[in-house]
């Protein structure tokens, strides 16, 4: 029998705050990382959600030594991937059959900046070295980078490689940060929204790129054996995954909904669960006008329309490559608390197919979680957990 997948712990960095009791209790507010900041010199201000610079340098010199770790070796990206990863390695014990995994889409692009040539540091092998090396991993990293996929597939990685019996454990960190490369990028054809995000609503014109470092500990149980994971505060099974990539186009995202929609089926069948089972859908919800509509034409395809379902973009904009991890991470917390945050800034219906918009904190009992995202290239995912 398959080994049963489990994760055991997770953290997160966000603008909300530096663990995740701080960004659930700043949810549970109502409160928003997103704001106007001056990111490019030549341009206006941009809506995004960026966190505090001066808070991130105080919290890392909080928790590491420097006299043997110099600040200035560490770029804010990597400090913000340490400071999520650090309270877990703390906790669990790693060995020579542990992995670890990095979730990114453009890791230390800021490097790139002003040079003539091109750093060591930008390459996303080095980044995914530097990481591991300072924790004393003993395997070698594995780097998962497929657009804004990357941190709901980088669980599947983990899932499928321990079960393959290629490893008995994993750590997974994801992370990206907001930087002059993305923001051009995204204003190059003119998605990035004129103000704070509105996901699924009827007024949205676009995404806030956000940043963020999140983190989790995946273990294996072998169901034959009946063994479970012990001294764990929670534990939430990875009941089934599926990544699809429909070749719609290189941005846009298809307008059938094909890849998310077989990415949904394929991870709800591996999971053995049916539509209705589901309780609470995180979804992608980018808040552009194409993304969205795809998203409820596919969710409408697996008659998933009735579940309650939220955005997370409208309080941590856009993360990239951490932002499948880390929605992952506030959907089981929300599970453990048996509570439906609402989709932030959702006003009116914006869709042509009927979706059920959390619009207020909700008390629900949660115990099947389905995950989805979707990114450039045609990329799609899906992943179903169970609160154990």
């Amino acid at each position: 029998m398959n080994k049963e997948i489990y994760i055991t712990d997770y953290n997160c960095v966000t603008p909300l705050g530096f663990n995740v009791d701080s960004n659930w209790n700043a949810l549970l507010e109502g409160k928003s990382g997103v704001a106007l900041h001056k990111i490019i010199d030549s341009q206006d201000a941009f809506y995004a959600s960026m966190i505090d610079s001066d808070k991130l340098n105080e919290e890392f010199n909080r928790f590491f030594d420097y006299a043997q770790n110099d600040i200035h070796n560490f770029t804010r990206l990597e400090k913000m991937l340490l400071l999520s990863l650090q309270p877990l390695v703390e906790r669990h014990t790693l060995s020579e059959d542990t992995a670890f995994i990095l979730s990114t889409t453009k890791g230390n692009i800021s490097l790139l900046k002003n040079q003539s040539e091109l750093p060591e540091g930008v390459y996303l092998s080095k980044l995914a070295e530097k990481i591991a090396d300072f924790f004393g991993f003993k395997t070698k990293p594995i780097i998962v980078s497929n657009a804004c996929v990357s941190g709901v597939m980088a669980i599947s990685v983990a899932k499928n490689m321990i079960q393959a019996g290629r490893y008995k454990d994993a750590f997974v960190v994801a992370g990206d940060e907001l930087s002059e490369f993305v923001i051009s990028g995204f204003n190059s054809f003119q998605a990035i929204g004129s103000g704070p995000c509105k996901p699924y609503d009827k007024n949205r014109d676009g995404i806030n790129i956000g940043e963020a470092a999140a983190a989790v500990y995946i273990t294996s149980c072998h169901s034959d054996e009946g063994r479970i994971p012990e001294n764990e505060k929670f534990r939430f099974k990875v009941l089934g995954d599926s990544a699809v990539n429909d070749a719609n186009h290189i941005s846009g995202p298809s307008r059938t909904g094909d890849g998310l929609y077989a990415s949904i089926r394929n991870a709800m069948t591996e999971a053995n669960v049916s539509p209705e089972q589901i309780d609470f859908i995180s979804a992608h919800g980018t808040a552009t006008l194409y993304n969205d509509e795809m998203e409820a034409i596919a969710f409408n395809r697996m008659d998933l329309q009735n579940i309650p379902l939220n955005s997370m973009k409208g309080y941590y904009g856009h993360c990239l490559g951490a932002s499948g991890l880390l929605e992952s991470i506030i959907s089981m917390e929300g599970a453990l608390h048996n509570t439906l945050i609402p989709s932030k800034n959702f006003e009116e219906m914006g869709v042509t197919q009927p979706l059920n918009i959390i619009r207020e904190n909700q008390t629900s009992e949660i115990k099947y979680i389905l995950k989805t995202a979707s990114g450039f290239g045609g990329c799609n995912a899906a992943v179903v957990l169970e609160k154990c």
